[in-house]
């Protein structure tokens, strides 16, 4: 446990030490997934669909009446069969004739999706247009011992029926959305655009957002503007923040995070942030002293050379964020 400490410690610093593209930090606005959903027949189980179901069974019998085939009585019912909501992510830029994934998810009492075959049904995003078709056989996940079987995936199970129009090349102007907000960030991103397109382009109009206005030498040229601005690359900016998790005794630290002159004492451990007193030296055995400004990685390593459990590391953090001495965000999972 005392060794994942030190690894986490030594790659979060490194991570805040390289540079990000901005595709990676941030999105363009209106370039982003759908979420479509459906309702759909599951047939060819073996004996674990949904049985007698109100809605399957009328389901069912909609479906034969569609194929030409006439019951006369309706009071149907088969453990073959089984009803499930379809739901898929219909990509940004999504073309007629392009596949993609789906899932499926019983909504009756089938107990298993198990080798059986969904049947053709629509997938309708938020304005209630079919934007894709569904059909295909049900894979079901897992190892064997643990399987979630009412639930599974049809890879390429869908086919995109209506192109996704976007005016997107001709636009006069982008809006970029930071996926963490911060007013640093946005303003180096703003500056570093400009430098990049060399005149004022860029504009960041709160911590999380950043207006380009398309420059006349990229008019009519959205993509390539796009593909030059994400891969621009910048030192995002962030909080200090510590962040523990209880259960498994894992600790995070952000390299900003600092640690003013402090003591703590922990049962035989004691702590203590700034020089030590001229002419005075500790006899305890399990001592760590550092300078004033260190920062908590610091902190923390020299405790897990002490042998400070997870558990007294925490309460250790806990306790110097609660005397004002830990700057920066306390974060429990």
């Amino acid at each position: 446990m005392k060794l994942a400490i030190k690894i986490f410690i030594i790659i979060f610093a490194a991570i805040h030490a390289d540079a990000a593209r901005l595709k990676d930090v941030a999105s363009i606005r209106g370039v982003r997934e759908n979420q479509l959903i459906g309702y759909g027949i599951v047939v060819g189980l073996k004996g674990t669909g949904d049985g007698k179901s109100e809605f399957t069974t009328k389901s069912l019998v909609r479906l034969l009446d569609k194929l030409g085939v006439k019951l006369e009585n309706q009071d149907i019912s088969s453990k073959n069969v089984a009803a499930v909501i379809i739901s898929a992510q219909l990509p940004a830029f999504a073309k007629a004739g392009n596949p993609m994934d789906i899932t499926v998810s019983t909504v009756g009492d089938a107990s298993s999706l198990q080798g059986g075959t969904l049947l053709m049904s629509p997938l309708r995003a938020a304005n209630d247009q079919v934007y894709a078709v569904a059909q295909g056989t049900v894979v079901i996940s897992g190892d064997g011992k643990e399987m979630h079987t009412t639930a599974g995936r049809i890879p390429n199970g869908a086919i995109i029926e209506k192109d996704i129009q976007a005016d997107f090349s001709n636009r006069k102007m982008f809006r970029l959305t930071l996926h963490n907000p911060d007013f640093t960030t946005a303003a180096r991103a703003a500056l570093t655009i400009n430098k990049e397109l060399g005149g004022q382009y860029a504009t960041s109009k709160d911590a999380g957002t950043i207006d380009i206005v398309t420059p006349s030498a990229y008019e009519n040229r959205g993509v390539e503007l796009m593909a030059t601005i994400e891969s621009i690359e910048i030192n995002p900016d962030g909080k200090a923040v510590v962040i523990i998790n209880e259960k498994s005794g894992t600790v995070v630290i952000g390299d900003k995070v600092k640690v003013s002159k402090v003591a703590v004492s922990h049962g035989t451990l004691s702590v203590k942030v700034g020089a030590a007193e001229p002419g005075k030296k500790d006899q305890e055995e399990r001592v760590a002293i550092l300078d004033s400004g260190v920062n908590v990685g610091d902190l923390v390593q020299s405790l897990n050379k002490l042998g400070v459990t997870p558990k007294d590391l925490i309460t250790i953090l806990q306790s110097i964020k609660a005397a004002g001495a830990l700057h920066g965000e306390l974060e429990i999972l």
